[in-house]
């Protein structure tokens, strides 16, 4: 772990174990170029760059740092978890959370949670992917 991991909040909305379980890492200083995949429920941490898209079919857990960069990509995972810079678009199934350091060039795309911190920096549309109920004059609902 970093000095940045030990005086950073505890998220808000993706969860602790979640994080915890995460196995891989881009480190600090590090450039990675390519795409990252994987069907497993894995986790990736990036506190360096990253130029390309990550996938996870299944599950899956993003956290980019605050020194990661994220470059021209789209991410898809279960939970994401912001807190550096990203250009590209974000894609999360369960929870998405941009936090105060944040800068997100880009679109955030959200089936279920969503945590924007008022500090962080979002230049793009956030959209809501899951299903919506809406209530007519009445009261009765419709879809």
């Amino acid at each position: 772990m970093s000095n940045h991991d030990n005086h950073r909040p505890p998220a808000r909305l993706v969860p602790a174990e979640q994080l915890n379980n995460i196995s891989s890492l881009i480190a600090e200083g590090a450039v990675f170029e390519g795409n990252f995949s994987s069907r497993e429920d894995l986790g990736l941490k990036i506190d360096g760059v990253l130029k390309g898209n990550i996938s996870f079919a299944n599950g899956g857990t993003v956290h980019i740092g605050p020194t990661g960069l994220i470059d021209n990509t789209t991410i898809e995972a279960d939970h994401i978890l912001l807190e550096g810079q990203v250009r590209g678009t974000l894609m999360a199934r369960k929870t998405l959370e941009i936090t105060g350091t944040a800068t997100l060039l880009g679109d955030a795309l959200y089936d279920a949670l969503l945590d924007i911190h008022p500090r962080a920096k979002l230049r793009g549309k956030v959209e809501f992917r899951g299903d919506l109920e809406l209530r007519t004059a009445e009261g009765t609902g419709s879809r």
